[in-house]
């Protein structure tokens, strides 16, 4: 039988090798059902690492959007300012609250939300700001926070590309917004199959993030002895993630640097072999405002057109190289596109329309990406 050609994936989940060790041991260690010594490890590190001041691992980045939300006391009525192009959780966790989603524009040379349009959108019911920083690259924080001081209204930073990625150089993303939230899913830097986390920077939301978090009872304050029974005391919800799944990420986060290291390599191999197009105007590569940096969560390309975005992709699945688009414009969504205040959003469209992502993960190899960046530079040797 002849052997078919190999696929070169989207994505590939990275193994450090202590993963099932780690959870062996959490298994072992007779408490399975969360916020145990795993736990504990991981915020340690994240404490230790990046100076958040308080963080809760949560099953999801959605979960912690949605923890975000109850802690902001989002209420019927209330509007949030959000970027069209994002992912369905950084509005939905809003919406489930009652709120009313505000779609603001992305920047024209680059994904992330705009901070030029977004005082122009502040009334006196909006209650938030949430910022996304699209493939790790930092948004306008200074800007923007600027904004959220003025009108005394709450930034939330939906961090879910962004670990280990700074603002101007040295202050990493997640920790300038009132509240962030990170992902763990498996297309990540960091993964622990599903995942993600809440990080509390601003310090009357820090009690009340624990009991959210469990389920709303202070059983978190019972377990460290600083009250004599638990009790239900809030609303809240079954956010913390089991000790397997921290055990899993803990693995991750010894690897951190090694990971990184990788995955920039990655990131600089496609920059090189492709910037031939840049500067021909081929297509767009991504932008890295002054104030921001790379952290290797993706490499993506912004092409010309739908049409030719279409040709690009079928082109590459043709050759066994699987890339793929990205989101579609939120405000356009069949759930929301009745409820949008009839805006044109240009840009976020445009990226919505002609954005592909390049397959990304540790263990793509230089020959791989040679023929992915060969079979780009010939398709556009003909268009």
């Amino acid at each position: 039988m002849k052997n078919l050609p190999k696929k070169i994936t989207f994505n590939k989940p990275y193994l450090s090798g202590k993963e099932l060790y780690y959870v062996a041991d959490a298994i072992r260690s007779g408490k399975t059902s969360g916020n145990g010594l795993y736990t504990k490890k991981c915020h340690d590190f994240f404490e230790g690492k990046f100076g958040f001041k308080k963080v809760l691992l949560t099953t999801s980045c959605t979960h912690a959007l949605e923890m975000a939300a109850l802690l902001i006391n989002i209420q019927p009525g209330d509007e949030v300012i959000i970027p069209s192009f994002t992912f369905v959780s950084s509005a939905n966790a809003f919406i489930l609250q009652g709120a009313k989603a505000v779609f603001t524009d992305s920047c024209s040379d680059q994904p992330n939300i705009d901070a030029e349009h977004i005082e122009s959108l502040i009334s006196s019911k909006t209650k938030a700001i949430v910022v996304v920083h699209y493939a790790g690259v930092a948004c306008d924080m200074k800007k923007i926070m600027r904004l959220a001081d003025k009108h005394g209204i709450f930034v939330i930073e939906d961090a879910a590309h962004a670990i280990d990625s700074y603002y101007q150089n040295e202050t990493p993303l997640g920790s300038i917004g009132h509240l962030s939230t990170f992902s763990f899913h498996e297309t990540k830097n960091l993964i622990s199959g599903e995942g993600g986390m809440l990080v509390v920077n601003d310090d009357q939301f820090a009690e009340r993030a624990e009991i959210i978090w469990e389920k709303g009872t202070n059983r978190a304050a019972f377990w460290r002895g600083e009250v004599d029974k638990y009790n239900w005391v809030d609303i809240g919800s079954s956010y913390l993630p089991s000790e397997m799944i921290a055990a899993f990420l803990y693995a991750q986060l010894e690897n951190l640097s090694s990971i990184q290291e990788r995955r920039k390599e990655v990131w600089n191999i496609y920059y090189e072999g492709l910037n031939i197009l840049n500067n021909n105007s081929k297509v767009r590569l991504p932008l890295i405002p002054d104030y921001a940096m790379n952290n290797g969560h993706m490499f993506y390309l912004v092409c010309n057109s739908l049409q030719e975005r279409t040709g690009l992709i079928n082109n590459l699945n043709q050759n066994n190289i699987h890339a793929v688009f990205h989101y579609i414009s939120l405000h356009k969504s069949p759930y929301y596109k009745n409820k949008h205040d009839g805006r044109e959003l240009a840009n976020a469209d445009k990226y919505s329309d002609r954005l592909v992502r390049l397959p990304f993960y540790y263990e793509l190899t230089n020959s791989d990406q040679n023929k992915i960046i060969k079979s780009i530079l010939k398709f556009y040797s003909s268009v």
